[in-house]
């Protein structure tokens, strides 16, 4: 199985940079603008879009809350090995608020449905958009991101891979796998 590095560090933290301006340009003061990091991975990247937005960028009252999606999930029952659960932690409201979902990548759709599904059952928002690190297409169902990083076109056999500096020890984004 060949392996190629598509993104390094340098790259994905330019990618953020330009993630963060983005959401300042579309959201101005973030008082009616939460960000909700899906866990897991999407939480580190919320965690450091937040951390750009107040720190680098000065934005006061960025709110930031971590949903899981495990029970969500509709392949919940169809795998080998039961999903772990991670903690869902919003302690805002989002009621009419616009809400801005952040995930590592995209690919058939499936994980922002569940996330969509998850956050009704915590209130209803205005709106919801979607930030992601890596879209690589493939939709399974009609979602698109409003704010991408990375487009990476890739076969579906393909499997993409996000290491992360707070649990994989490095950034990095590769493509695995053999093309059609």
């Amino acid at each position: 199985m060949s392996k190629k590095t598509l993104l390094n560090s340098k790259d994905i933290e330019i990618i953020l940079h330009r993630l963060a301006c983005q959401l300042i340009e579309n959201h101005n003061d973030f008082s009616n603008t939460v960000l909700i990091g899906l866990q897991p991975r999407g939480s580190y990247l919320a965690n450091r879009l937040s951390d750009l937005l107040k720190n680098k960028y000065q934005v006061k009252g960025v709110q930031l809350g971590l949903l899981d999606i495990t029970f969500y999930r509709d392949d919940f029952r169809r795998r080998d090995a039961p999903l772990e659960a991670n903690t869902t932690h919003v302690d805002f409201i989002i009621e009419n608020k616009n809400v801005v979902i952040i995930d590592d990548v995209l690919f058939s759709g499936r994980t922002i449905r569940a996330a969509l599904d998850a956050l009704g059952e915590i209130g209803r928002p205005r709106t919801v958009q979607l930030a992601a690190l890596v879209d690589r297409g493939h939709r399974e169902l009609p979602i698109k991101a409003d704010f991408v990083g990375k487009n990476l076109p890739t076969a579906k056999a393909q499997t993409v891979r996000v290491l992360l500096g707070e649990i994989d020890g490095r950034d990095e984004v590769s493509i695995e796998g053999e093309s059609n």
